[in-house]
């Protein structure tokens, strides 16, 4: 039966016609799917926009699917907490009950399945466009593999609720969880990334790892995990070499284990019998406590140990065992930020469970994990150290534990009790005074301490200093606070002394619309390079260095604009874009320090991306001015109403440039000393001459014909005033200005 006549029966006589009855419905089309990963016309952060057809699914709303929406809040019962645009607890549900479409629904799916697999979203929109029954639907993700992978999980779950068939919910969290542990920046990288953008600090993940840059061109700063830019080659080579780190404490009067390299397990043996028991042995350039043996006094033992170290590192180290708790003390730009202490892992019997049954219940704690999420590992009873362990107990994982005793599996390796505000000035001294000795910005400090809230000499040592620290013990803690190492390494990268929107950022110019943008970049980026700051454009007659052309194919796009940012060289940016770029790749830029648009033009050549008429243009290029910093301006063509219209949408100043000197608009703007105390910022023609208006005020730049380039050349005037308002934004002199214009070498 044709689908339109049973949804009439079901209208009809909905007891008698349950839809349940129905054939299956026809899967949702995904006709498009795009990774916007910048400001676009939908947010400011990166989406996925995905077109949607609906099919015959547009005739039925959640309502009129009996079952769906109690299917879906049994899969996923935390979309109560969803406002939607409702914008109370609660609200996403009273859209399903009172009947909403698929795709809107098909949103909240994907970013209920986000927030379950650990990473945290809240916003999305569905649009329908003009072809009946087809939508667009975007929800922000930071990464586009695992937004690809949500929407595959999340278009699956919801064909079988419609359907009515069953859906595991397990394997779709684990298959998202997988692809953020695969693609996405690693907890340590997380949250230096997450303290700079709580500052406003911008950044650019630069590999599929966890490189990542932090601010712009000149005034960018890089980090790989817990390291940075400034930290030194030579001081982490020195830190993986655990021998002469120690030589080079010890010749500073900071407490080490005595200690010896060892070549052979023979040798391991001598040397411990020299130094006196127990002793530790470990790998000379391991880290994470990995081939680590503490408190030997066997032969056998020794050996064991020596050979579980070797495959660590290049060397083995044989060192005095000092008793005590293992502490890590994170040191970041010469203070201690963080600290936790350790803990050993031990079984109690019951008299009836194996070893292998106990820990495998000790291993259900939800603080115990594979990922780096979890701040403690799982315990392997086939690790080399757990082995040994076990062979100095004479137990083996089949073995039945007595009622009551003890099995010691681990003595190391579980330090994540925070203990910061217990750090004595004395441990920290020496903690501070390690780093700087091995020379690093950044550093995890290994101690043995028996009290940390007690001065160090005579209760302790420092067993080694690491580069690259893993912070996700100091962010979850097995007990204790979380520390916010992350906004540590921020500030230590970008002191508050540059706190505002300008840290990490250099002065950033974006231009939009169709009329000369090239030649507008092109003329304010020179006026930039002669006001002493070596500028890159990005247009679309190519890439411009210090006004050298480095690349002629068009840059007027995401790419062209993320090879400038990246430059460490530019001390100031110009980047041109297009009303496509934004629609099909969002800005490369999160905030600028001025935006320009200059026309509405081109909705003739948006059809792909439903944009068929003018009046559509303002939500494409709003996006331009949407971005401008509150300490920033808007530059806008008084002369097109659409454009002047913009200056509503400004956070910061708005100057607009008109050749009409008449203009209604630049005179209402001139004359309201609300938003500038003397008056609104205009550059209008005026006769012949060219003005700089602030409220009543004017200033004579130049005649248009003095106002030429080299030869004699006059550019297009709505063009040659929008590069002088520009200029005139980035507090460039008039003077400078005028000549600046009268000396631009421009061949297009």
């Amino acid at each position: 039966m044709p689908t339109h006549i049973w949804q009439s029966l079901q209208t009809l006589f909905p007891i008698y016609y349950p839809l349940t009855n129905m054939a299956k419905f026809n899967d949702i089309q995904l006709l498009r799917t795009t990774y916007l990963r910048g400001p676009s016309v939908w947010t400011y952060r990166p989406v996925l926009e995905v077109w949607l057809d609906l099919g015959e699914l547009e005739d039925f709303p959640s309502n009129k699917i009996p079952g769906l929406n109690e299917r879906l809040t049994t899969w996923l019962p935390d979309l109560i907490e969803h406002t939607c645009g409702v914008g109370e607890r609660g609200g996403f549900i009273q859209r399903l009950e009172g009947g909403t479409w698929m795709g809107h629904v098909l949103e909240h799916v994907i970013i209920e399945l986000l927030n379950l697999a650990g990473m945290p979203a809240e916003f999305g929109q569905t649009r329908e466009i003009s072809k009946p029954g087809v939508y667009r639907m975007v929800f922000r993700c930071p990464e586009e593999a695992v937004a690809r992978v949500a929407l595959e999980q999340g278009y699956k779950l919801l064909m079988a609720a419609i359907n009515d068939e069953s859906f595991d919910l397990k394997p779709a969290i684990h298959a998202i969880k997988t692809a953020i542990n695969d693609r996405y920046l690693g907890p340590s990288t997380g949250c230096i990334v997450d303290a700079a953008s709580e500052r406003r600090i911008p950044h650019i993940r630069l590999n599929d790892g966890n490189l990542v840059q932090l601010g712009y061109g000149a005034a960018q700063r890089r980090i790989w995990t817990a390291e940075s830019d400034q930290t030194s080659a030579i001081a982490e080579g020195i830190a993986q070499d655990k021998d002469f780190t120690k030589r080079l404490l010890t010749a500073c009067g900071v407490p080490v284990p005595e200690g010896q390299i060892v070549a052979t397990p023979e040798e391991a043996w001598e040397v411990a019998q020299d130094i006196g028991f127990p002793v530790t042995v470990k790998p000379s350039d391991g880290n994470h406590a990995r081939g680590v043996t503490l408190e030997l006094y066997k032969e056998a033992d020794i050996k064991a140990a020596f050979a579980l170290a070797e495959p660590e590192g290049s060397d083995v180290i044989v060192e005095k065992f000092i008793d005590g708790t293992e502490h890590r003390l994170l040191v970041v730009g010469g203070k201690v930020v963080a600290a936790t202490k350790g803990e050993t892992v031990s079984v109690h019997g019951n008299g009836k469970a194996t070893l292998r049954e106990l820990v495998a219940v000790l291993n259900e704690d939800p603080r115990r994990g594979p990922e780096q999420e979890y701040p403690l590992d799982w315990i392997n009873l086939d690790a080399g150290a757990v082995k040994l362990e076990l062979n100095r107990q004479h137990v083996t994982p089949d073995s039945v534990i007595p009622q009551g005793e003890s099995i010691l599996l681990q003595r190391n390796g579980n330090m994540a009790i925070d203990c910061t505000d217990d750090v004595h000035p004395d441990v920290a001294y020496y903690a501070t005074l390690a780093a700087k000795i091995v020379g690093l910005d950044i550093a995890g400090m290994d101690m043995i301490l028996k009290d940390v809230s007690k001065p160090m000499k005579g209760q302790g040592a420092i067993l080694e200093v690491n580069a690259g620290p893993g912070l996700l013990m100091h962010l979850k803690p097995t007990s204790g606070a979380p520390r916010p190492v992350g906004m540590a390494i921020a500030d230590h990268l970008f002191p508050r002394t540059e706190e505002g929107t300008g840290a990490g950022r250099i002065p950033l110019v974006g231009i939009a619309g169709t009329q000369n943008n090239a030649f507008i970049a092109r003329l304010v980026g020179w006026l930039l390079q002669l006001s002493g700051k070596l500028t890159g454009v990005a247009c679309s007659e190519g890439m411009f260095l210090a006004n050298r052309q480095t690349q002629k194919t068009n840059t007027a796009n995401w790419a062209g604009a993320h090879r400038l940012l990246t430059n460490r060289l530019a001390e100031a940016a110009v980047i041109q874009t297009t009303s496509l770029s934004i629609l099909a790749e969002g800005l490369a830029y999160d905030r600028c320090l001025v935006g320009v648009v200059t026309d509405m033009q081109g909705f003739e050549e948006l059809g792909d991306h439903d944009v068929h008429e003018q009046s559509q243009m303002r939500r494409v290029l709003r996006t331009q001015i949407d971005v401008v910093l509150s300490e920033g301006a808007g530059v806008l063509n008084a002369d097109i109403e659409q454009v002047a219209d913009l200056a509503e949408l400004c956070d910061g100043e708005v100057i607009f440039y008109t050749t009409d000197a008449n203009n209604a608009v630049v005179a209402a703007h001139r004359a309201n000393t609300e938003v500038q105390h003397e008056g609104g910022r205009a550059v209008l023609v005026k006769g012949n001459n060219v003005i700089l208006a602030t409220g009543a005020q004017e200033r004579v730049l130049g005649t248009l014909d003095a106002l030429s380039l080299p030869g004699g050349k006059r550019p297009d005037t709505s063009a040659l005033l929008a590069a002088i308002a520009t200029a005139w934004a980035m507090d460039i002199t008039p003077d400078l200005i005028g000549a600046g214009i009268k000396t631009f070498e421009y061949n297009a």
